[in-house]
């Protein structure tokens, strides 16, 4: 037997897959598709296929230190997937879209990368490693894609543990961001009822921001949008605390100073890296026909405070997407006539099949975080109740990354939930 992993210590191994760009046509263009494949020692355990949020985030690169892999590795082996066009599979930056041509090409060829073609992946992948059936772990969006591949794949699943990740069924883009706004707004009125201070220096930020052209170190240009988007940090367990560290000493005299531009950059930077996150954000609401027509922009502006001239203090955005980013972010401008293109798509393939996960037999169990802010808990207790013998575990111990805050403790409760013999909705509370 082989030295087992310590804490920073561990089997990893390599493995990448060719798989059609299009499903639908298994004889036309392959991309690649690349796992990693992590195990605490050489014995043999069951598959367990990780599925990271975003869109268009990579896999985590695994250190050791991460409490939920080592709970993890402790029943079973961990296929770390970089979802197509991230990471090491076939990647979508800037170059390769310029490749494809035209702007309706690139659009066309982005349509490939929702949850629908992740899951018709994994299959192909599951059967390449001779797996029978696998269980799935879904955080944030990777939970979206547990959830298509209970709809259309649930032969290839002997169980279920989805994390801040149950999707609303039936909803439109528009339905979910205007209750997430509702949440945004509370998540705001918290932060300065915390740090009341950083009320009147967010004013005083967004005041310079629209009396002067301000550019980050990278070019970009930093508009009170831009600004307010930092509030996407407002959902995580550390987010306000980071949030108010950033507004602690913003000026430099009159100026902004070089340190919170760099800072700003360094909160922002990610772009650059995950582009598809920006690009198909919206799109991954698509369930079913109907153009999303950058809805968070306009859902935004039924609330109060996020303008610039509304009263009381500045509100911060969360997880939305403006389409001015693909004018002034330098990362984002190459993709701006794709991703116009797929906000005007108005017939988008269904993501989930509610007729099918009515007669779900396979095990599922979901942590519903009772604050999240990008996800509606509604919604997702709502489609528990659908999925057949689910087990929603709704909570307000963690939030959205408590899969990672809790150093393991989220993923054991969801590992004993599921081994239980599924009868009825299971606990909520």
């Amino acid at each position: 037997m082989s030295e087992p992993a310590t804490r920073d210590r561990f089997w990893l191994s390599d493995h990448t897959f060719t798989v059609p760009l299009d499903h639908a046509d298994p004889d036309g263009p392959t991309i690649e598709v690349y796992g990693r494949e992590v195990r605490r020692d050489r014995e043999e355990r069951p598959w367990l296929l990780y599925l990271n949020g975003g869109p268009g985030f990579s896999s985590p690169r695994p250190l050791g230190g991460e409490g939920w892999l080592r709970r993890a590795l402790a029943d079973y082996r961990v296929l770390l997937l970089d979802q197509r066009g991230t990471g090491r599979s076939t990647p979508v930056t800037r170059n390769t879209l310029a490749r494809l041509g035209s702007p309706a090409r690139q659009a066309e060829y982005l349509t490939r990368f929702r949850a629908d073609s992740i899951v018709r992946d994994a299959e192909l992948v599951r059967k390449a490693l001779s797996v029978d059936q696998w269980s799935v772990l879904g955080q944030s969006f990777g939970g979206y894609c547990a959830v298509t591949y209970l709809s259309f794949a649930p032969e290839g699943l002997k169980e279920v543990l989805i994390t801040g990740g149950v999707p609303g069924l039936g909803v439109t883009a528009d339905d979910v961001y205007r209750r997430l706004f509702a949440t945004v707004v509370d998540r705001n009125a918290a932060h300065y009822e915390r740090f009341p201070e950083d009320v009147d220096r967010a004013r005083r930020v967004v005041d310079h921001l629209r009396a002067n052209d301000i550019r980050l170190p990278s070019g970009r240009a930093l508009t009170t949008t831009t600004f307010q988007s930092l509030g996407s940090q407002l959902g995580s367990e550390t987010g306000s605390t980071r949030l108010h560290y950033l507004l602690e000493s913003p000026f430099d005299g009159p100026d902004l100073s070089d340190a919170f531009l760099v800072e700003v950059e360094r909160e922002l930077g990610w772009t650059a890296t995950y582009p598809l996150y920006s690009v198909l954000h919206e799109a991954s609401y698509a369930d079913g026909p109907g153009a999303t027509a950058w809805s968070g922009s306009r859902i935004r502006a039924e609330f109060t405070g996020f303008g610039v001239d509304d009263p009381g203090p500045p509100l911060f955005t969360g997880e939305v997407i403006d389409p001015a980013v693909f004018d002034t972010d330098p990362a984002l401008v190459p993709f701006r006539e794709a991703a116009h293109l797929l906000a005007r798509k108005d017939d988008w393939p269904p993501l989930y099949d509610a007729a099918q996960l009515r007669a779900n037999r396979v095990p599922v169990a979901a942590a519903v975080y009772r604050d999240d802010m990008y996800v509606d808990r509604e919604l997702s207790l709502e489609t528990a109740r659908t999925i057949a013998g689910a087990r929603p575990w709704l909570t307000a111990e963690w939030g959205h990354d408590g899969l990672r805050a809790s150093n393991g403790a989220v993923l054991d409760r969801l590992i004993g939930l599921v081994v239980k013999p599924a009868g009825g909705p299971g606990p909520a509370g």
